[in-house]
């Protein structure tokens, strides 16, 4: 028999841990002096007491030490397998560790050279650009390109021309500081043919980068400040919403005659929408219009077209509200994505 010290000595455990195992249950002493509480050990109990202070040195967890001791005896087997599970556990956690600290590094470069990174699906992204690429002004234009913004919601794309705007919020894991930045239609092109797999984008004040597919590319965000996009964002109550199957939509531009305007020389057509009593959306003639202006709301039939197309099949949601303000477009059941007509004036 062994006292708890000498029991210390030959097991690499301490006196107190010796105690906590007995006091837990994992290794209870041969025997205790009902006088002076002093433990004694067997001898068959310090290969028991060696593999606690070698499992306890690893991180195995008490529960699992104590089936590991009870097992020793007559199942070493199982006290093989433990140990292979328990060292497959530490391996998966070293990897973790070793990119949660890949990452932490990669963060606290993103914040010493103010650079944000944004990571997302391609394809994702790429619906997100489509659905607002076609309100991007022209490169000779005054806002030629998209603004990427990130913000609680994950990045969110805006472009505009002053006749149309687009919005889309696309989920994207965002490091680094706030960004609001607006990339150039060029740029934005590259990316959507991303192709599959995940976009990585850092986006800086002064350059602008993109990995996907194996591609890199590279640029300068535009010098220019976006206007204030949430004005337009933050709408009254329209005073009708009616919701279309694109497809039907698209029929009804078709069979409604041509209204021809003209704005600075450049010659385009006009689609006048208004509701029937139903609550169905009609395409309005010509004369409607400019007898009954108040009833209707007339936009650039290209731009809505173009408009229809950025939403993807399925059904919008057209929110009309007199002829002075903006036709509102809406993916129906998906508030992530919509686009905004400005109204042409007799």
């Amino acid at each position: 028999m062994r006292g708890i010290g000498e029991m210390a000595r030959a097991s690499g455990l301490s006196v107190s841990a010796l105690r906590f195992y007995d006091g837990a249950g994992v290794l209870v002493p041969a025997e205790v002096d009902a006088a002076t509480g002093y433990r004694r050990y067997s001898a068959e109990q310090l290969r028991a007491a060696r593999l606690i202070a070698g499992l306890r040195r690893v991180g195995m967890p008490v529960a699992e030490i104590a089936l590991a001791v009870q097992e020793l005896s007559n199942r070493p087997d199982s006290v093989r397998r433990r140990l292979d599970e328990h060292r497959r556990r530490l391996e998966d956690g070293l990897a973790d560790a070793k990119r949660e600290l890949l990452r932490i590094h990669a963060l606290l470069d993103l914040e010493e050279k103010l650079m944000t990174r944004i990571t997302l699906p391609a394809a994702a992204l790429a619906a997100g650009l489509h659905a607002v690429r076609f309100a991007a002004a022209d490169p000779a234009g005054l806002l030629p390109g998209v603004l990427f913004e990130t913000g609680d919601r994950g990045l969110t794309l805006v472009a505009t021309d002053r006749f149309r705007m687009a919005l889309a919020t696309v989920p994207a894991d965002v490091e680094g500081p706030p960004v609001r930045l607006s990339l150039p239609v060029s740029f934005v092109d590259e990316l959507l043919s991303s192709g599959a797999g995940e976009v990585v984008l850092e986006l800086a004040g002064d350059a602008i980068r993109a990995e996907t597919g194996g591609r890199v590319v590279d640029g300068k965000p535009l010098p220019v400040d976006f206007p204030d996009y949430r004005r337009l964002v933050e709408l009254d109550e329209p005073a009708t919403r009616v919701t279309i199957d694109t497809a039907r939509l698209r029929e009804l531009l078709t069979a409604a005659p041509l209204v021809h305007r003209e704005h600075h020389g450049t010659p385009y057509d006009v689609a006048i929408l208004g509701v029937d009593q139903a609550g169905s959306l009609r395409l309005a003639a010509e004369s409607e219009w400019t007898q009954a202006a108040e009833r209707h709301v007339a936009v650039n039939r290209e731009f809505l077209l173009q408009a229809i197309d950025a939403g993807g099949p399925g059904q919008l949601v057209l929110e009309l509200d007199g002829p002075i303000k903006p036709l509102a477009l809406r993916v129906a059941g998906n508030d992530s994505r919509f686009s905004i007509l400005m109204p042409v004036r007799d």
